[in-house]
């Protein structure tokens, strides 16, 4: 592997993780609580899980240009992954048994406040 591509991977991986430390902290504003980062699964690697209340928020991060394209970068079969592993961490949590699970969107664009859509995808 190059090392232009090397270094560019490594940017992008520092992107993300500064994207998702942004989209907590905007999270926790709202008052949810963060109880994970990069959460691998067997069923898909959740950016950040986080609670309010009796809803247990799966939260997809995406730094792009605009909002749509955001949207439209997360995957009918992604989605439902993300899904599951909600739910499959849900259940393995006597706290959590009860909560509904929800897939959220936080969308991040330069020189834009962050954007959370509440259930991104619902329907989908």
């Amino acid at each position: 592997m190059s090392s232009v591509r090397q270094a560019r991977g490594a940017a992008a991986r520092l992107s993300g993780r500064r994207a998702e430390v942004v989209a907590a902290l905007w999270l926790m504003a709202k008052g949810y609580r963060i109880l994970g980062f990069r959460l691998r699964t067997p069923q898909a690697e959740i950016d950040l899980l986080a609670v309010r209340g009796k809803v247990l928020a799966v939260v997809e991060v995406k730094q792009r240009t605009n909002l749509l394209i955001a949207l439209e970068t997360v995957t009918f079969d992604q989605r439902e992954r993300l899904r599951r592993a909600g739910a499959s961490l849900a259940a393995g949590r006597p706290s959590l048994a009860d909560a509904s699970v929800r897939l959220d969107l936080i969308a991040l664009a330069p020189g834009k406040l962050p954007r959370h859509i509440r259930d991104a995808w619902k329907g989908s």
